[in-house]
């Protein structure tokens, strides 16, 4: 933490898609994944025009359960610091007062129900667009507006997040309120304006995945504006956006600062969406996607080759998860001994 005559202001974790924010969002969009490519045409011929509007409508009830879940975050987050079993805690002792830095656990509890959201949006995403189980609970048009509902949800949880972040420096700062918001301004969304600690590299993260869900989780709206394929081509990149909230909160997340299950079980959660990308990619439902040998098809070799990178990478992906689940080496510190009296740095 920068030093500073009042206390230091604390670290954002989720999504910043976010995380966060997402996406997936976003997504920090965070916050989708390449889908709508084997429904959206047969559902467009039959029905109305999807709009943004229309989509917004029927994103309440998903939003508001995203506030609930976000509330029970909260309250344990506010809960655990009460009674001093968070490792926020053990990392800014000076955040036992849970009272003073409300606004920051509940951009914390924001952060958390983005990243909930976002990992949600990929998995329908994933199963829109690649092999799909025998039976589904709902129909593909259903699960289609579902993925597109918690895309939007996950943008606004994303935002959220940020702002309120944003607002906790503007509430501790004892300058004049121009300065204030100007401080919280840059080192909330300038890559580059926070220069504390990790936040150097985790800001900024999070940063690129709030300015990259945003768009494109929005594009599906202008798709026939600017072409399908080039529309599908930029919505694959929403997985980046997942995994730069995912990054994101695991390298600057008070919450899973340490070793331990919590971390684990962050980890734990990203092995079902390797894996049905990896199935994504061997059964791709496009067949100018399919990976046949050099030089069966009409496509380049060039694009041959970024299909088999993308297989590999996918296949490497779930070995590198499974090592790290298997070996607890999941990249946590240590935790502290529980009478230390110093005040951690996060860094």
């Amino acid at each position: 933490m920068k030093p500073s005559p009042t206390p230091a202001v604390p670290e954002p974790t989720g999504p910043p898609v976010a995380d966060t924010t997402d996406t997936a969002t976003t997504g920090t969009d965070t916050t989708d994944t390449d889908t709508h490519t084997t429904t959206t045409t047969t559902a467009d011929r039959s029905q109305p025009r999807v709009t943004l509007r229309s989509d917004l409508r029927a994103s309440i009830p998903d939003g508001l359960i995203a506030l609930v879940v976000t509330a029970a975050v909260f309250a344990l987050l506010y809960a655990r610091i009460k009674a001093k079993t968070s490792s926020t805690v053990s990392i800014m002792p000076f955040m036992a007062d849970a009272g003073g830095f409300w606004m920051y656990f509940l951009s914390q509890a924001f952060g958390w129900a983005a990243l909930l959201w976002a990992w949600t949006t990929v998995v329908l995403g994933l199963l829109l667009s690649g092999p799909r189980p025998g039976r589904l609970p709902l129909s593909p048009q259903r699960l289609e507006r579902l993925h597109r509902t918690t895309s939007l949800n996950t943008i606004a949880l994303i935002l959220a997040h940020a702002l309120l972040f944003a607002a906790e420096l503007v509430r501790h700062d004892t300058t004049r309120w121009y300065s204030r918001l100007s401080t919280a301004f840059v080192e909330s969304f300038v890559p580059g304006g926070y220069d504390s600690g990790t936040g150097q590299i985790a800001m900024p993260v999070g940063q690129a995945a709030l300015y990259l869900a945003v768009p494109l989780g929005l594009l599906f709206y202008v798709r026939h504006r600017i072409g399908p394929k080039t529309w599908r081509v930029l919505h694959r990149f929403v997985i980046v956006v997942y995994v730069l909230s995912v990054w994101h909160t695991l390298l600057y997340g008070t919450n899973v600062w340490y070793d331990g299950w919590f971390r684990t079980t962050v980890w734990l959660l990203q092995l079902p969406i390797a894996a049905l990308l990896l199935a994504r990619l061997l059964r791709p439902a496009r067949r100018s996607e399919r990976l046949s040998r050099p030089g069966a098809h009409s496509g380049s070799r060039t694009g041959w080759g970024l299909r088999l990178g993308g297989r590999l990478a996918a296949a490497g992906a779930v070995i590198a998860l499974l090592a790290v689940i298997v070996s607890g080496n999941d990249g946590g510190r240590t935790v502290p001994p529980d009478d230390t009296s110093s005040s951690h740095n996060h860094d």
